[in-house]
């Protein structure tokens, strides 16, 4: 008789279909139940991924054609189908659009048979595309928005909230800087709900440290004239002008604040949700001396190294944490959809949670019940021109902050998915 190979083992067997796909225990708070049997195949003869970006508004540099593009090599490198049937990757523009999104969203599961949402960029697009997803049962992977509500009070059964959120950021950026006796910041805020929580997280932080906040200025989203809110900033003498904005937002301000002469200067810029496109775009004698946390850097190592090497040469542009954070997830979804040989929400989402993930975005991470990718996050700081030694080398790490520091505990989560 012929000897059966692991391949086959875990065909005959469902029941061990877990085991076969992790090869390593996970954490023991993910340890799960196994799953009743689901039917196996793809639904619909394709596996259908989308994903609803800002592909023209100040959020495209950041997310946009990068994002799209990590999760086609995703697909590309999985060897573009599964279980026999092909994989397709849809995107969309939203527009900046919360209404937009959502649409998009109810037609490509009603109409367009897609089977998962890859990523949404923006906190306020994503909480309904969320919504939305919920009650069609369908998974989205989050890696460009950072709101903590998406995997708080706002947490799904069928959603992952993958690269980073506003906690992890005010940790990681909040401690580090109050620990080298930066006491007093003062926030230019974006007018919409991304902005609201990193300045109300990183206030916690400061406030819980022995730091104090000495003023705020909101801008709205898009803003063109910074000088106003930078004003105030440098009127209030305070330690650390934190920039709780993202994209275009943060460049304007910083180009601004380098016409006001306020960089390089006394007062340290935090760039709450810098990206490596934006400090790029600035270049370093505008970014200098700016402090920012990221999941992701492509100098790293060896494998963000040759993998970020892959996608500056088909997008010309060094890749960032969010973009990054699309491949991995896409790749870790894909995985757990052949595992299972099933697209069933249910199997796919615990094969997901009770998988550790370990590659060149991360090592060490794993999805909790609440949906949180929990991984390192670094903290880094923008090299002066002197210390750039060539294109894209822009960062200098200053620290590791394991996961289960940067991310906030589960115990006083307010997600309902959790038992109390």
């Amino acid at each position: 008789m012929r000897p059966f190979s692991s391949a086959r083992l875990c065909r005959l067997f469902s029941g061990m279909l877990l085991t076969c796909f992790l090869g390593l225990p996970a954490p023991a708070q993910q340890q799960q139940q196994p799953v009743q049997a689901q039917p196996e195949g793809i639904s619909d003869g394709v596996l259908k991924l989308g994903l609803i970006l800002d592909m023209s508004g100040p959020y495209a540099d950041t997310t946009g054609i990068g994002s799209a593009t990590a999760a086609k090599m995703a697909v590309e490198d999985f060897g573009g189908q599964v279980l026999g049937v092909p994989i397709e990757v849809l995107v969309a523009d939203h527009g900046n659009s919360p209404d937009k999104a959502a649409s998009i969203a109810r037609d490509w599961f009603a109409n367009q048979h897609v089977d998962a949402i890859m990523d949404v960029s923006g906190s306020s697009e994503a909480l309904l595309v969320q919504a939305v997803a919920n009650n069609r049962n369908k998974i989205v992977m989050l890696s460009a928005p950072g709101a903590e509500r998406l995997t708080n009070e706002a947490c799904t059964p069928t959603s992952v909230h993958y690269v980073f959120d506003t906690r992890s950021i005010a940790q990681t950026i909040g401690t580090a800087l109050l620990a080298r006796n930066a006491k007093s910041w003062f926030f230019v805020t974006v007018d919409y709900s991304y902005g609201y929580d990193l300045e109300n997280d990183m206030t916690a932080v400061v406030t819980k440290q022995g730091g104090n906040v000495v003023g705020r200025a909101r801008h709205p989203l898009q803003a063109r004239d910074f000088e106003s809110y930078l004003a105030r900033a440098r009127q209030s003498e305070a330690r650390v002008i934190a920039l709780a904005n993202a994209g275009a937002d943060t460049s304007n301000a910083m180009k601004q604040a380098v016409k006001l002469g306020m960089v390089p200067g006394s007062q340290l810029f935090a760039g709450l949700s810098m990206r490596i496109n934006a400090v790029h775009e600035l270049g370093t004698l505008t970014a200098q001396g700016m402090v920012l946390s990221e999941s992701f850097y492509w100098d790293l190592d060896d494998a963000a190294r040759a993998w970020s090497k892959r996608f500056m040469e088909r997008v010309n542009k060094m890749p960032n944490g969010l973009q990054a954070g699309v491949y991995s997830s896409t790749m870790h979804y894909l995985r757990a959809v052949a595992a299972t040989r099933t697209d069933d929400t249910a199997a796919v989402m615990q094969a997901m949670k009770a998988a550790p993930i370990d590659d060149f975005f991360t090592h060490g991470g794993h999805i909790r019940d609440d949906g949180v990718m929990v991984h390192p996050v670094y903290l880094f700081q923008v090299k002066s021109p002197a210390e750039s030694h060539a294109e894209w080398d822009y960062y200098k790490l200053l620290d590791t902050v394991p996961g289960d520091k940067a991310f906030a505990p589960i115990t006083p989560s307010r997600c309902p998915l959790l038992k109390r």
